[in-house]
Formats: structure tokens, C-alpha cells, sequence
């Protein structure tokens, strides 16, 4: 049933046009004597155009036409004399232009440093990209823009009331042949106005997400390639330049009907005009005001609607638009779900904590097969470059602790690149679970860390289940306890909060990573100096942390204190490799004494008549530095002992 009274009038959609104009009217009403100064320089230029025109039918009329040239060339002279104050007015007009152009750029780059200042105190997100794009770029263009704008309005304004009014001096009937064909043609131009904006606003956003997609692929092509989400990141980008292609066709077809607009009101009067040419002498209209007429129309006011129009088509589109981002317009609705709404949803089943499970005896059940292996693999940086492994082969079973160390250059990040899948070997097969590495089983089989954390703008909680998007709190919780994350955690208030990268330090971003890939416990976790900018404490804590998951890792150690807790650890250098134990390597391996800061004398007899000391005095060596020997079966020795364990390096052993 329909109530009897009045009904509430609908709520005007608040688009960015009425946004900007809301912010102009008071800018331009705190400058009027600006703006009445610079129409007074403008009169000249009244007066320019309306001579122009009315000296032409007058020298015709009363001069040439009618036998007295003396005449015609007087009314002449004045139409051409007239052009003469037009040059000063101009000078005028651009010293009073800068009594409204530069203000509106000061308040622009106030408003922008405020918005930036203010974000930078709050928890507002990254603003600091947006805020100097504001401060250098978009204000700019807004004071070209209103600079434009505002010299292409004025000169519209008084060369159309100069012809208009001249029109009127020579004949009013030539009104009714003029100025229909601009009426029709301008209002068709103010109907594309809303739609252009719309699509120039579309377009820009469309071109702004494009680069900034492409801004964090940059930034984050290892990181997606170690994380297998190359595919779905090819369809992100494919779908972003669709829009983007979507968005310029779009605008295209709305400059199409402005093109038809500006036609309608350059070209169809000077026709109109031409066509009752016969009709308007016939009632008494004048030979002379009639090539007046045509003057007015094609020296002054078809050139004067074509600048407004392409000025309004283009720069005011885009002046429209940036002034829109200064304006304190509110942002749009999320996407996501409300948090209520994902707390809500049932988690699932399977999915528990992840306790350090110990591996059963070997007798009392079959050996599981290897996470991954490498087999007389060899990878080299181009084709006659020298290789950077060279037929290495080595095997890493489940719940393995593997640290890889070496001098810088050694190709410890390339080991950890071609086990992760991410590069292919030059020679050579890697297997994972004894299935050749595939794209597809990228993310359900490894996670690979490198040095320069990835973290984005989100939830820390976001950041946390980046691989795992159904965890838990709980199990979240038990992460951040895990490595070590309750200082940070307890610093942002709660896991909800945002999290911006740059006010994040690089230990604290390795942490956040950490914690990921420790939530996501993968069969084989490879850290690639993922904990380079901790100090030893806390990169105990989260290297024991990843060591107690079930699956294997492997370590590239920036410290030999990594070495020291893995179970097994391979010395490279270069393709030369050896790998055992820490006891063991003391023996076998002058690079890892070496690393280890141990002096190897250059005399034979000191260590009692070898090139290595023996069994008890390298244990003792060892028991001082602290490492680790024992456990998950990591004796590595040579000859049948590593092949027993699955390491082989087939190039000869170093020679020092």
C-alpha cells in the first residue's frame, strides 16, 4: 500500500564532478577580485572579435559596395587595429592566470602532505607511493590542466559574446540559423561529459592497478616462482591488461561521439549559413553582413567551441579525475568477507599441529622413499660457462636436517634454486617423492625461502596463511610461539592488524616468512639465508622450530652454528663438494676447517704423522665447537658410506 504522502525526493548520486565542484565553488569564491581582474583584460579581446567581423560587413556595405573606398579601407584599418589591444591583453591575462593557478597547486600539495602525514600516524596503509605521486606528478598535471582550463573557458566566453553580439549588430536573424546547430551540438558534447569522466577514471585505475601489479611481480618474481604460483599470476596479469584493453576501447567510442559533437557545431553552421544565403538576402539581409557573419563563424567562434570542447574532451577529463584523489571522497567497499564471516567457517578436519614426531626404528617398518634426490646433476649459467655444479648427486630423506655452507659464490643459492625446481639443471635429474619435479607439485611439495622475505600490505594474520588460507588461530598462535614472533605480534596489537612491509625491519620480515612456511609445513622446507638478518638467538629458535616439523629441511647457513645443528652438512666449493657430519668434515675437508676457523698445519707430523687427526682428536675438536653428530642416522664418511646415504660428488675432492 503506497503511503498519501509526499514521497522523499531520491538522494543525488555523488559523483566526482559534484565532488570537485563542492571543493571549487568555495576556491573561487575567496578569489573573486582574481577573477574579475582577469575578465577585464578579457574585454579586449570582446572587442577584437566583435570588430572583426562588423569592420568586414561595414567596409562591404558602406565602402566597397557602395563606391566609396576611402571607406572600406577606414572600417578595415579598425578591424585590424583591433587586434592590437588583444596582444596586451594577453600579458594581462597570464599575470592574473597565476593569481588562480598557483594556489590551487599550493592547496593541492598541503592536502597531500596532510593526507601523507596523517596515514604515516595512523594505520591508514602504504600511503607513501600515492602521497608523492600526488606531490610531484598529479599536481602538476592539475595546475596545467586548470591553467588550461581556465584560459580556454575565458576565451570562449567573450569570442562567443563578441560574435553573438556582433551577429545581433548585423542582423538578429542570423541567430535563428546559427545558433541551433550549436545548441544541439554542444548539449550532444555536455552528454558525453559524465560518461568520459567515467571511462577516463576507469581507464586511469585500470592503467594504476596494471602497474602496480606489475610494480610487485617485479619485486617478487623468486618468490613466485619458488611458490609454483606462476600460472595464476600469468591469469592475474592477463585479466588486469583485459581491463585495462576494455577500458581504452570504451573511452575510444565515447571520443568518437565527442568527434561527431565538435562537427555538428564547427562545421554545420557555416553550411547552414551558406545553404539560406538565398532566403535571408531575399528579406533584406545584406551582402556584407552576410560575409560578416561568415567571419564570425569561422575565424572566431568555430575555433573558439573547438578548443573548449577538446579542451573539456581531454585535459578536463583528466583534471576532473586527479582532483577527485585530493578530495576526501570515501573509499570504496571491500571485497573480502567480514572477518565474522571467516572466523564462521568450519575448519577442517585433518588439520593438526605439527609436533617434532621421531622417526620410528628402521627395523620396524620400511624406509620411506627419499623427499627429494638429485641425481649426477650439473647446472651451469650459460652454455660455455663453467659449471656451478658439476654431477652432483645427493638424497634428503624425510625429517632430514641438511645445511649446505661455503664461501660466497660457491653456488650454495643455486643447490637450493634447482632442488626447489625453480631452475631446471643443465644435466642431470631431480626427483621429488621419486617423481620427476613437476610445475604442478610445486606447492604441495616445497617451500622455498630466499634471503629478501616477501611480505605484502594486509592482516598479519593475511600474511600468515598466505599458504595455508584455512589454518587456524590456534594453529597460527602455535606458529608465531614457534619462531618467535610474539614481539611483533605483540608490538601490532593482534593478527589482525595491518601489515605495511616498509615499517617492517628485515629480521621481522623473515620472521613473518618463517612463520608461513611453518604453518605450511611442507614435506622439504629449503631456507636460502632465510634467517641472514636475525641475531643467533632468535635464529636458533626458528631453525629448531622448522628442524621439529616432520618434513626435511635443508639450510643454506650464513653462520656456521646452522652447520653445527643440522644432522648432515655438504661443504661447497664451487663443484667440488664434501659431505658428513661435522666430526667427520673436520677430517675430510680443509674448506670447512677453514670455515670453522680452525689452523691446518702445513706440517704432516702434527697431527701425529697425517694429513688429518684421528678419530678422537677430531671428536674432541668437534665436542669444543659445539656440534652436532648424532641422530636421524646422519654418519657420513666416504667409499661405501655415502653411497650407503646417498651422497655422492663425483668430481675429485679438494686438494688442500
Amino acid at each position: 500500500m503506497k503511503a498519501n504522502g509526499p514521497t522523499a525526493p531520491r538522494p543525488r548520486r555523488d559523483t566526482a564532478l559534484r565532488r570537485v565542484a563542492r571543493e571549487a565553488r568555495p576556491f573561487l569564491r575567496a578569489r573573486t577580485g582574481a577573477v574579475l581582474r582577469l575578465a577585464g583584460w578579457s574585454l579586449l579581446e570582446f572587442a577584437q572579435t566583435f570588430l572583426s567581423g562588423y569592420g568586414v560587413a561595414r567596409a562591404l556595405d558602406d565602402g566597397f559596395l557602395a563606391s566609396r573606398p576611402a571607406t572600406g579601407l577606414c572600417w578595415l584599418a579598425v578591424a585590424a587595429v583591433a587586434v592590437l589591444p588583444s596582444v596586451l591583453a594577453a600579458r594581462g591575462v597570464f599575470g592574473r592566470l597565476a593569481d588562480l593557478v598557483e594556489p590551487l597547486r599550493d592547496g593541492l600539495v598541503r592536502r597531500a602532505v596532510s593526507r601523507a602525514l596523517g596515514g604515516a600516524l595512523g594505520r591508514s596503509g602504504d600511503v607513501s607511493t600515492r602521497s608523492l605521486s600526488q606531490v610531484t606528478h598529479q599536481s602538476e598535471i592539475a595546475r596545467d590542466g586548470w591553467a588550461g582550463l581556465v584560459l580556454t573557458l575565458r576565451s570562449f566566453a567573450f569570442t562567443a559574446a563578441g560574435a553573438v553580439t556582433g551577429l545581433l549588430a548585423l542582423a538578429p536573424a542570423l541567430l535563428l540559423i546559427v545558433l541551433p546547430p550549436l545548441a544541439v551540438g554542444a548539449a550532444l558534447f555536455l552528454a558525453t561529459l559524465p560518461p568520459m569522466a567515467a571511462r577516463q577514471r576507469a581507464y586511469l585505475a585500470a592503467d594504476e592497478a596494471y602497474a602496480a601489479h606489475a610494480g610487485e611481480l617485479a619485486a617478487s618474481v623468486r618468490d613466485i616462482a619458488a611458490a609454483g604460483t606462476a600460472g595464476r599470476t600469468v591469469a592475474e596479469s592477463g585479466a588486469l591488461a583485459e581491463a585495462q584493453l576494455a577500458a581504452s576501447r570504451s573511452l575510444a567510442r565515447w571520443s568518437a561521439v565527442r568527434v561527431l559533437a565538435l562537427a555538428v557545431c564547427g562545421r554545420f553552421p557555416p553550411l547552414l549559413l551558406l545553404l539560406a544565403a538565398p532566403w535571408l538576402l531575399r528579406n533584406g539581409l545584406t551582402a556584407g553582413a552576410l560575409v560578416g557573419a561568415l567571419t564570425y563563424l569561422t575565424q572566431a567562434l568555430a575555433p573558439a567551441v573547438q578548443a573548449l570542447m577538446t579542451m573539456l574532451g581531454t585535459a578536463g577529463g583528466r583534471l576532473v579525475v586527479v582532483l577527485d584523489r585530493f578530495t576526501n571522497a570515501p573509499p570504496p567497499p571491500e571485497d573480502d568477507p567480514p572477518q565474522a564471516v571467516r572466523d564462521s567457517a568450519p575448519p577442517p578436519a585433518d588439520r593438526t599441529a605439527h609436533p617434532a614426531v621421531p622417526a620410528p626404528a628402521p627395523s620396524a617398518r620400511r624406509a620411506p622413499a627419499p623427499v627429494a634426490e638429485l641425481h649426477e646433476v650439473t647446472f651451469a649459467y650459460g652454455p660455455r660457462a663453467q659449471p656451478v655444479l658439476d654431477r652432483l648427486s645427493l638424497t634428503i630423506a624425510p625429517g632430514e636436517h641438511l645445511a649446505v655452507v661455503g664461501p660466497s659464490g660457491s653456488g650454495k643459492s643455486t643447490l637450493a634454486a634447482v632442488l626447489a625446481g625453480v631452475e631446471p639443471p643443465t644435466g642431470g635429474a631431480v626427483r621429488w617423492r621419486g617423481r620427476p619435479v613437476r610445475a604442478a607439485d610445486a606447492t604441495s611439495v616445497r617451500v622455498l625461502l630466499p634471503q629478501h622475505a616477501y611480505v605484502f600490505s594486509g592482516s598479519l594474520r593475511d600474511n600468515l596463511r598466505y599458504l595455508s588460507p584455512d589454518a587456524r588461530d590456534r594453529e597460527i598462535a602455535d606458529a608465531a610461539e614457534a619462531i618467535g614472533l610474539e614481539p611483533l605480534l605483540s608490538r601490532l596489537g593482534s593478527l589482525d592488524a595491518d601489515v605495511v612491509p616498509d615499517r617492517l625491519s628485515q629480521g621481522e620480515r623473515q620472521l613473518v616468512a618463517l612463520g608461513r612456511a611453518y604453518l605450511a609445513a611442507p614435506p622439504l622446507l629449503i631456507l636460502d639465508e632465510a634467517t641472514s638478518r636475525l641475531d643467533p638467538a632468535a635464529e636458533t629458535r626458528a631453525e629448531l622450530a622448522c628442524a621439529a616439523l616432520p618434513g626435511a629441511l635443508v639450510v643454506v647457513a650464513h653462520r656456521l652454528s646452522s652447520a653445527r645443528r643440522a644432522g648432515r652438512t655438504l661443504v661447497m666449493d664451487g663443484p667440488r663438494t664434501r659431505c658428513g657430519t661435522p666430526a667427520q668434515l673436520l677430517r675430510s675437508s680443509a674448506l670447512y676447517r677453514d670455515l670453522a676457523g680452525l689452523w691446518e698445519p702445513e706440517d704432516a707430523d702434527a697431527w701425529g704423522g697425517g694429513l688429518v687427526p684421528d678419530a678422537q682428536d677430531a671428536a674432541a675438536v668437534a665436542g669444543r665447537l659445539g656440534t652436532v653428530g648424532t641422530g636421524q642416522d646422519a654418519s657420513i664418511g666416504s667409499g661405501d658410506e655415502d653411497e650407503e646415504r646417498g651422497v655422492r660428488s663425483s668430481p675429485p675432492p679438494s686438494p688442500v
